[in-house]
């Protein structure tokens, strides 16, 4: 405890702490434009100037980052969930349902997930919103977590605990929660700290291209796209946003590097 400050995981969880407690602090609300005030440098008032609306930047920067964050750890929940159950099944019982398996997450991994996320988007409804932009991103990265459910429960299935569970009838519900997933729970952490990085850069990207979240929910892709015809008079608009974007995506890279490191 005495050296904390120099564990890089001590600063990690700051930094996700500030975007929870971040917007409390802030005296504008994300939405709220003054219009005599547009496109202004930051400074006192706007600590990270003003966007083409006169809306504060810092403010939304904070909301759509804690946005980009409650999106990134539903999705990845949900990925866990269902790549859990469909690799289990997977690599449990082998044969056919294998085979099933691997020849669609085939088809899934043929296509870049960032295109196959922005052509399923192009065809939703925009009324579908966050929880529309929600199932298209679990749609599209379920299949890495179930790759990797799969490879440890192949690995696993032929140990002597598991044959033993066997032999003495225990079901398959206590099997997989009881002695699977304790002893896979490593590599799936360090995969869904990586998958939280990749969500943020799709959400990013999707509201960068107009396909992602509503006009009335700050995004950091939708701040982005605001600036880009005003990079050479306000290039703050577009660079801010932008630098909080690298900064969650190495963060959570960080993360997964530590953890990667402890399960090792």
């Amino acid at each position: 405890m005495k050296h904390f400050y120099k564990n890089p995981t001590f600063y990690i969880l700051l930094f996700f702490l500030f975007i929870f407690l971040g917007p409390f602090f802030t005296t504008h609300t994300p939405l709220q434009s003054h219009l005599d005030k547009s496109l202004l440098s930051p400074g006192t008032e706007f600590f990270l100037g003003t966007d083409g609306n006169g809306r504060d930047i810092f403010s939304q920067i904070l909301y759509g980052a804690r946005i980009s964050l409650l999106i990134s750890l539903i999705v990845v929940a949900i990925c866990l969930f269902v790549g859990i159950l469909i690799g289990f099944c997977a690599g449990y019982f082998g044969g056919l349902v294998d085979r099933i398996f691997l020849f669609v997450a085939d088809v899934f991994q043929a296509f870049p997930g960032i295109l196959l996320a922005i052509a399923i988007a192009a065809f939703l409804p925009p009324e579908s919103g966050m929880i529309g932009l929600i199932v298209l991103l679990s749609f599209v990265g379920w299949v890495s977590y179930s790759r990797v459910v799969r490879a440890q429960v192949i690995e696993m299935k032929t140990r002597e605990f598991v044959l033993a569970a066997k032999t003495i009838g225990v079901g398959l519900r206590r099997l997989l929660f009881r002695h699977f997933l304790p002893n896979m729970a490593g590599p799936l952490v360090v995969q869904a700290s990586f998958g939280m990085a990749g969500v943020v850069l799709a959400e990013s990207t999707l509201s960068f291209l107009g396909l992602g979240l509503p006009e009335s929910v700050p995004s950091l892709g939708k701040l982005m796209d605001s600036g880009v015809n005003l990079l050479l008079v306000a290039p703050h608009v577009s660079v801010f946003p932008g630098l909080m974007i690298v900064i969650f995506v190495l963060f959570f890279n960080f993360l997964g590097d530590r953890l990667r490191e402890k399960v090792t």
